[in-house]
């Protein structure tokens, strides 16, 4: 009996550890995650962040002109702070002076001085005018006393008689020659006059567009609102010291909150999925237990290069559904872009999908038992995959690799 106990002894301690080997790789240990096989809609998503803007807002635009002046820069040198709610009317900003002031100087002088050739011109042109005048008096007085030799001479000898009439013909002529050098002159004095009143009145122009510009350095709201500041083309925010050009002469911005946007960019990657009128989810980061609809209103054609970023990306604008006084320009957003819903199918979690020898397959509960299922899948999205043949809904896969993959069994399709 005592020898039987011996034998008996280390055989039953043999079975149960063979036992144990074989349920250990077979049975789920507390260290496996599982989930179930889901069937609901499947969304496609492309996930994005953004910033709020208002859909319709009114400019605040800096001075008109600036071009007509030959003026490209001009700088900003106060300005009211952001999120300001002004009247209409109420001052704004203020633009730098310092170039137009010398350019009004510059204007001023060359005024002066075109004045001054103005009142000469005309005088010069006066006193030519009259001594030609005069000499032309005295020319016809000439002639007339040379007529009157002529008429006297008829009973003097023939001789006599010719040169009385040559010299009525040479006091003639003389007329005649000065009648056509006055009206040369009367026609260069004019030229003259209105060469100088063209140069004064062109002068005069600049100084009064350059008056006129400077009336709009004083910058007024054009309606009631909320002043938000302009972004540059380098994404920061127009503030004093900024320049301004006639090309982009936007100060500031009055919204229209009724109408909230998203303006936000995506990858090269991922914009051929994105189409406009697609649906969308927003989350303003400062409110994250909010949540709002929208769709894809604006998709840019042409890509470019953000600041800081390697890749190109595509400005993409996503218009929002519901209204909310919390939503403000500026405001950060999480943006979801449901680029595509397959509706009622079975998926899973990614972690659960394995590939070997060309074979997708998932660890999953049979029979108290871990096998390895093969499975057709289909699309896929950030986080999980269809499962087009092979599971069940309601059945639970293994999100990690439970042991040993070729310990397992592989049911095949």
């Amino acid at each position: 009996m005592r020898n039987k106990k011996i034998i008996i002894i280390p055989v039953v301690f043999i079975i149960f550890g063979s036992l144990w080997l074989i349920l250990r790789s077979e049975t789920v240990g507390p260290e496996n995650i599982k989930a179930p096989v889901v069937r609901g809609d499947f969304k496609i998503t492309v996930y994005t962040s953004g910033e709020l803007e208002t859909k319709n807002s009114e400019n605040i635009m800096g001075p008109s002109g600036l071009r007509t002046v030959g003026i490209w820069n001009v700088q900003i040198s106060e300005l009211i702070p952001e999120g300001t709610m002004v009247k209409e009317g109420d001052w704004v900003a203020t633009m730098d002076r310092a170039e137009i002031s010398n350019r009004l100087q510059d204007r001023e002088t060359e005024l002066e001085r075109l004045q001054s050739t103005f009142i000469q011109t005309r005088l010069d042109t006066t006193m030519e005018l009259r001594n030609a005048r005069n000499d032309l008096i005295n020319l016809e007085y000439a002639l007339e006393e040379a007529r009157i030799a002529y008429e006297q001479s008829s009973f003097e000898p023939p001789a006599a008689i010719r040169q009385a009439e040559i010299n009525m013909d040479k006091a003639q002529r003389a007329y005649d020659q000065a009648l056509h050098n006055y009206q040369l002159r009367l026609e260069q004095a004019d030229a003259k006059m209105r060469e100088v009143t063209a140069s004064l009145n062109q002068v005069q122009r600049r100084l009064d567009n350059l008056l006129e510009v400077l009336e709009d350095f004083e910058i007024f709201a054009p309606k009631d609102g909320m002043v938000i500041y302009r972004r540059q083309w380098d994404g920061s925010k127009i503030t004093v010291g900024s320049q301004i050009s006639p090309w982009e002469n936007i100060v500031a911005t009055l919204p229209d909150f009724s109408v909230m946007m998203s303006r936000t960019y995506v990858n090269e990657v991922d914009i051929s999925k994105v189409a406009i009128n697609q649906k969308a989810e927003i989350v303003v980061d400062a409110f994250p237990d909010k949540r709002f609809t929208g769709f894809v209103q604006e998709v840019a054609n042409i890509g470019e290069q953000r600041p800081n970023q390697d890749a190109r990306v595509f400005e993409v604008k996503i218009q929002i559904n519901e209204s909310d006084t919390i939503m403000r320009p500026a405001m950060t957003t999480k943006n979801t872009i449901i680029t595509h819903i397959e509706e009622d199918v079975l998926f899973v979690p990614l972690e659960a999908i394995h590939v070997f020898d060309d074979i997708t397959y998932v660890f999953k509960d049979h029979q108290n038992r871990i096998i390895r299922q093969q499975v057709r899948t289909g699309l896929r999205n950030d986080n999980q995959i269809i499962i087009r043949e092979g599971l069940e809904e309601g059945e639970m896969v293994y999100l990690n690799i439970p042991g040993d993959p070729e310990e397992f069994r592989l049911a095949t399709l």
